[in-house]
């Protein structure tokens, strides 16, 4: 956000994600996004407060955060030289004039074919715990993804292209030119 110009403050909302795989993804990724938004909306009802929630798709199976070490390790082994999907839901809200809006982005990404101590290299540079599928694009993820097809700012994090374009329809915010 900061690279693309806009002024705004990180605030960790003090909510319990739902971790229900029998909602579909999109749905699920949705609803945590919104959670999360309102919990923070209401403290800052004038502020447009942007909320997201990442989760990984491989086949049928879902990858939120991993519990442990154990979980991590499993994780990046079972993405390790497959495609997966990366969702992202994003939920906008000001309360004050009752003003909300959302939207989701998917992308696919591609690991490399992984040795396993390549994998534990990878997760010994990066913290995998907060991280949904364990890993981070941002955080060497040339080491282990061979490619992608979409949004790459959505596995990053949160996907700028689509958040710009909302951010400036629905709530006449435009960034601030980036000082080079």
């Amino acid at each position: 956000m900061e690279e693309a110009g806009y002024a705004f403050e990180v605030i960790k909302p003090e909510v319990e994600e739902i971790e229900d795989e029998a909602i579909p993804i999109r749905e699920l990724t949705a609803t945590n996004a919104r959670l999360k938004a309102d919990a923070v909306a209401d403290i800052h009802p004038g502020a447009v407060v942007i909320a997201a929630d990442t989760l990984v798709l491989l086949g049928e199976t879902v990858f939120g955060k991993p519990r442990d070490r154990a979980d991590a390790k499993r994780m990046l082994a079972e993405l390790n030289g497959c495609t997966h999907q990366v969702f992202t839901a994003v939920s906008l809200m000001r309360k004050s004039d009752g003003m909300t809006s959302g939207f989701a982005v998917a992308t696919d990404v591609t690991f490399k074919n992984l040795s396993e101590e390549e994998m534990a290299a990878y997760h010994a540079k990066i913290e995998p715990m907060d991280k949904a599928g364990a890993y981070a694009a941002q955080d060497f993820g040339e080491l282990i993804i061979e490619s992608f097809s979409g949004s790459m700012t959505n596995v990053i994090g949160l996907p700028m292209d689509e958040l710009a374009v909302e951010l400036s329809s629905g709530f006449g915010i435009t960034p601030s030119p980036v000082a080079r």
